[in-house]
């Protein structure tokens, strides 16, 4: 029994009552390709001075973490903002890990995809301040990635909306580096939610004039897009755009309210994945993406259900703090053995948060191992006063 605070400012008595889901490989190909973007585990022992320097990373847990998603069945979205890029983990490190993420996926008997982030974040804003510099970074960082033997996901700069660029420069950054890849990639397109510098991506302000020019940028070129990642938290926006995406340019959802609806699809239409939320319910996602494909929707929508209010409660606003709900699940299951963040991000959320996501991991029978999970929290509510 633990005692757990709550938002009105009670302490109530607590009683775990899920049933763990087993983790396992799939029984069946899935029929949507399935991205978790994964966390990296710090190793405190090593950190110095977390805010000022570079971080310190437990390489054997973080690509351990990596082993149980794929042994799910699930593709790997690397280095992503769920990898702290831009909060807390530079460039260096994130080369770092996917050169080390794309040799443990070749030797990974599942084969499994990887896909990772290619950013700016190794450039000062005054150093991208045109968008031949803006190009150029990129560039660097993708090539590097296709060195190591790993798919682009050109992930959204903060350069370009910092220096004021239109439409035009957007244009002319975005077309050289989808004509110029060596394989198709992944854009991505980060709401402001996550990222308040991202405010106006695309040249506009307005979310229809930005998606009617992404449109435009991809239907030039088609054949090198293999897809796109929305994470603007909006379903009505993501159903209407992807119905206008060229045939064979898949729409990846990154909603993390809303997925389990978008990845089912509407009949006609559906979307593939690429999720933060995925990583921290990996084996529900795994089963649900299962029934889906075994054509049973009420186990789909039934495994599914209880993760959505989890998901919500992770992202709440502000939605960009969302990676601590990530790392401290880990932590509560065991896949890492303290909740410690690159830049000490563990305390950008509050104890009444962590109790929440407690309560809720239990129900969707997230919490692997109950005894564990319930001794760490007791750990945690110990620190913050709650005996």
């Amino acid at each position: 029994m633990l005692t757990l605070p709550t938002r009105d400012n009670r302490l109530e008595a607590y009683r775990l009552v899920g049933t763990p889901l087993t983790r396992r490989a799939p029984r069946v190909p899935l029929t949507r390709t399935a991205f978790a973007a994964a966390h990296v585990v710090s190793d405190p022992l090593r950190g110095r001075s977390p805010w000022d320097t570079r971080p310190a990373i437990d390489w054997k847990a973080t690509l351990a973490f990596r082993q149980r998603l794929w042994d799910q069945g699930l593709g790997l979205a690397e280095a992503m903002d769920t990898a702290q890029r831009g909060m807390g983990v530079d460039w260096p490190t994130a080369r770092e890990l996917i050169e080390r993420t794309m040799a443990a996926a070749r030797a990974h008997p599942m084969a499994p995809r990887v896909a990772c982030g290619a950013g700016t974040d190794h450039k000062t804003l005054a150093e991208t301040a045109s968008a031949d510099s803006v190009r150029a970074a990129y560039e660097e960082q993708m090539e590097a990635i296709e060195a190591a033997g790993g798919q682009v996901i050109v992930m959204a700069t903060r350069a370009l909306p910092a220096m004021g660029a239109g439409p035009d420069a957007y244009r002319a950054v975005y077309r050289h580096l989808i004509d110029g890849a060596r394989e198709p990639v992944i854009l991505h397109w980060l709401g402001e939610m996550f990222d308040p510098a991202l405010k106006g991506y695309w040249g506009f302000d307005d979310v229809t004039a930005a998606s009617d020019f992404v449109l435009d940028l991809i239907a030039e070129n088609p054949a090198k897009v293999d897809g796109i990642k929305i994470s603007l938290l909006d379903r009505a926006h993501e159903e209407a755009f992807r119905a206008r995406l060229p045939d064979g340019v898949r729409l990846y959802t990154g909603d993390d309210f809303n997925y389990a609806d978008l990845i089912a699809g509407d009949g006609v239409r559906y979307s593939h994945a690429l999720l933060g939320i995925f990583a921290a319910i990996a084996p529900a996602a795994c089963q649900a993406l299962e029934a889906l494909a075994e054509g049973d929707m009420a186990a789909y929508h039934r495994i599914f259900a209880p993760t959505v209010p989890l998901s919500r409660e992770i992202f709440r606003a502000p939605t960009r703090y969302y990676k601590a709900g990530i790392v401290f699940l880990a932590w509560l299951n065991g896949d890492q053995p303290h909740f410690i963040m690159p830049a000490g991000l563990q305390s950008s959320r509050d104890i009444v948060h962590y109790s929440e996501v407690f309560r809720l991991a239990d129900a969707a029978g997230l919490l692997s191992r109950p005894g564990l999970a319930e001794a760490r929290m007791r750990v945690l509510l110990a620190l913050h006063g709650i005996e």
